[in-house]
């Protein structure tokens, strides 16, 4: 059974970071991608940042490029990391990691794609 936990949110200041992690567990080799996704309310779920396990490949939403960093604990590859800097107030929203197969190619990081999520952590910033 594959089971994702994210950890991490809170609330920050505007400008600041936290980094969120995604504890992963009942992995098999059927699901290549993993994604940080969000949504603040009224809003739909967005992809933020997606990194494929077989190669690496790392993709990032416009809005958070340059602030944002995906990343995985290569020892085990259970625990995916979201590092996110000079964070601002569109940044607010419930964050939650995700696995699947989505098509390689453009839009691989839709939300649509992902079949398996976590319950999300809440990030709140304050100005």
């Amino acid at each position: 059974q594959v089971q994702l936990v994210e950890s991490g949110g809170g609330l920050v200041q505007s400008g600041g970071s936290l980094r969120l992690s995604c504890r992963t567990s009942g992995f098999t080799s059927d699901y290549y991608a993993i994604g940080w996704f969000r949504q603040a309310p009224g809003k739909e779920r967005e992809g933020v940042s997606c990194i494929s396990r077989t190669d690496n490949t790392t993709y990032y939403a416009d809005s958070v490029k340059g602030r944002f960093t995906i990343s995985r604990d290569n020892a085990k590859d259970t625990v995916y990391r979201l590092q996110m800097s000079s964070l601002k107030a569109d940044d607010a929203a419930v964050y939650y990691c995700a696995t699947g197969n989505p098509a390689h190619g453009g839009g691989w990081c839709n939300p649509g794609w992902y079949e398996h999520w976590g319950r999300g952590t809440k990030v709140t910033v304050s100005s």
